[in-house]
């Protein structure tokens, strides 16, 4: 009896959190440098989200979208505000945001006369979600594993290669779907001019561009969506983890043109955008979406990518390179990344693991100097650790 052993956990349980924090029932503090995979964007107890949550907690739980939610038309505004979209769904989590770019792609093209238009091409080292469309969308053998043949329509190509993109384009290509940055694929980052010109192809050949951003929107990057960062707008954006600052919730932007075949009973969800949600999605947006806000994350992701690099300098067998944006960055590594995942936790310090052999750093968009500072000499001792291990297992000379 008990959970289902689906997931590799460290063995710590917290019971509270605060700022930057988290907290056993010992006693013990860890940094928290994961923010639950991205998703405490504004870290733990927040007191803006806690008197949203409470307020609206006292007033309406759940009616359903068979009625208008107050909270969720306000939230649609301030996002389609703050983006290139004119509508937006709500839905609970990234995979069922990414769920609904893909049929609002393929519904549009039924909607224009396009019907056989309804593949999608992804990329390699993709993670879009765990719903079965969402893992053949990925396409990596380690999570399609099992389930059966994979649901067809996706076409995959190699990350910032134009010419396996041109490859897998035909008739039947409804989209191109891409992250600007593949957070869980090893942090790699999609080049700016790769973005442009795969805006470019979709205009071209009448098709959508989808950027898939549960990761890397609501000022993970340093603005509140990555895509502006290049100067590239998508048609369909896919949305969640920090949207909620930890209440689940995700959202499925568009255009109006591009969702025109989203029309009643083509899709829905019982409780997105339900009061709860949108209430604390409301304050994190009120609270990111400023300049200086998202020019603190952009000095902060400054400030730890340049310790970060200083970092591969003084450690070379342990660290190759830094990637990544903001505080969406990445150490690729030399020795197994879970294994400086394992001596971080032994420094009190979270961190995730990601593909291609990154450890992955996440801090709440809220962190501060003294924290990253914090944060650099755990990593340190932890190499130092590491270091030590290996020297001792190394055979005695002579």
């Amino acid at each position: 009896m008990g959970l289902m052993p689906v997931y590799a956990r460290l063995p710590v349980t917290f019971s509270y959190g605060k700022g930057a924090y988290l907290y056993t029932d010992q006693g013990d503090r860890y940094l928290d440098f994961a923010a639950g995979v991205a998703v405490n964007a504004l870290g733990h107890a927040h007191p803006a989200l806690i008197e949203a949550l409470s307020e609206q907690a006292k007033r309406l739980w759940h009616t359903s979208n068979l009625y208008h939610v107050e909270q969720q038309i306000e939230l649609a505004k301030k996002l389609t505000e703050a983006s290139f979209a004119d509508v937006a769904f709500f839905c609970n989590s990234g995979a069922e945001a990414v769920e609904a770019a893909i049929k609002t792609a393929r519904r549009y093209h039924h909607a224009t006369g396009q019907g056989k238009r309804y593949r999608l091409i992804t990329f390699e080292g993709a993670f879009h979600g765990r719903t079965l469309a969402a893992i053949a969308a990925g396409g990596q053998p380690k999570h399609l594993q099992g389930f059966g043949p994979p649901v067809e329509g996706f076409d995959h190509a190699v990350l910032n290669d134009l010419d396996t993109v041109q490859a897998v384009l035909g008739p039947q290509t409804a989209g191109i779907m891409i992250e600007p940055i593949q957070g869980e694929g090893g942090v790699r980052v999609a080049e700016p001019d790769f973005l442009r010109v795969l805006r470019a192809l979709c205009d071209r050949h009448g098709i959508l561009l989808i950027f898939d951003e549960v990761q890397t929107g609501v000022g993970r990057t340093g603005s509140f969506f990555a895509y502006q960062e290049s100067g590239v707008a998508p048609d369909i954006l896919a949305t969640a983890k920090g949207l909620g600052g930890g209440f689940p919730i995700g959202a499925c932007l568009a255009t109006k043109t591009a969702a025109q075949g989203m029309t009643a009973g083509s899709h829905g969800s019982t409780f997105g955008g339900n009061p709860l949600a949108c209430a604390v999605a409301n304050a994190v947006v009120d609270i990111v979406n400023q300049p200086a806000f998202l020019n603190q994350v952009k000095t902060m992701g400054a400030k730890l990518r340049h310790e970060l690099e200083q970092l591969c300098q003084h450690y070379p067998d342990i660290f190759q390179t830094v990637r990544g944006r903001g505080l969406l960055l990445g150490l690729q590594c030399r020795i197994a990344n879970t294994e400086v995942v394992t001596a971080c936790a032994q420094e009190k310090l979270l961190c995730v693991a990601a593909g291609d052999n990154v450890l992955r750093l996440l801090p709440p968009l809220t962190i501060t100097e003294v924290e990253i500072d914090e944060a650099l000499t755990a990593i340190r001792q932890a190499c130092d650790r590491l270091q030590d291990q290996q020297a001792s297992a190394q055979p005695a000379k002579g």
